[in-house]
């Protein structure tokens, strides 16, 4: 099942007591729907106030109904914040995440001198020009496989922060600012990390060569302010072509409107 959700009403992906959250949901709104208790794994467990156009989930279920009758009927059961793409049955050995080889994000700023007032919650503000050439020079040290610990959160429990960056592009389409990243996996804050970082190299806070001082450095504390959550959607989650998933536009939808940019 492929969901897009606003996620600045949610306190992340993963269930929690006494918060809403995506994940908690959509759970209520499936089971209605297979007449029993359903549990859902993910592709990439957002943090509060992350959106997704793309995130991937599987359940198991015995209850027998065709995949337009999966899609209506828990979209019907849904908030408007939240959205089922598209159903489809598959092999009893996929698993939204551990069968994933690779996730993508967007990152979008607006970057103008005056604020928004609309969209504020899916976009960040910076009123300072943007240089994306600066940015996208910077960024070429962290194509391939690095060790990401100078951008991992603060309570990033894994231990391995080896990653592999398959593409970072940044794109400027009127006011917006595109930052596109593409992954095998991604540390925890391990984007918006890097993309804290770039912001001050656009604005000519950090030299270029800042990015490649840093991740060499592989700690964390010399590293600039993580950016913004609303910002941040998960657009796209790759699998091995054997399981035959659909294959939608990468979003948000806004900028697709504004340009092709895909």
């Amino acid at each position: 099942m492929c969901i897009e959700y606003d996620g600045s009403s949610y306190y992340g992906w993963q269930r929690q007591k006494k918060v809403t959250t995506v994940q908690e949901t959509l759970e209520k709104s499936i089971s209605k729907i297979a007449n029993h208790s359903v549990d859902l794994f993910c592709a990439g467990r957002t943090d509060k106030g992350v959106h997704s156009t793309g995130q991937i989930v599987h359940f198991e279920t015995n209850t027998n109904r065709n995949t337009n009758a999966w899609t209506q009927g828990v979209n019907s059961n849904l908030p408007n914040s939240i959205a089922v793409l598209w159903v489809k049955k598959v092999p009893e050995e996929f698993h939204a995440r551990f069968s994933a080889i690779a996730r993508r994000y967007r990152y979008v700023i607006y970057n103008y001198s005056m604020r928004p007032a609309i969209l504020n919650q899916g976009l960040v503000h910076c009123y300072y020009p943007l240089n994306i050439h600066r940015m996208q020079y910077s960024s070429k040290c962290l194509l391939g496989e690095n060790d990401f610990s100078a951008f991992c959160g603060a309570n990033c429990q894994s231990n391995n922060f080896n990653r592999n960056i398959i593409h970072l592009n940044i794109m400027r389409l009127g006011y917006y600012v595109i930052i596109d990243i593409k992954a095998n996996a991604f540390l925890y804050h391990m984007v918006r990390n890097i993309v804290g970082n770039l912001i001050d190299i656009g604005i000519g806070k950090k030299p270029e060569s800042w990015m490649k001082i840093l991740l060499s450095s592989r700690n964390r504390i010399f590293g600039c302010a993580t950016a913004k959550a609303q910002g941040l959607y998960l657009v796209e989650v790759d699998y091995p072509s054997h399981f035959c998933l659909p294959k939608l536009s990468t979003g948000p939808l806004f900028l697709q409107q504004i340009n092709k940019i895909d």
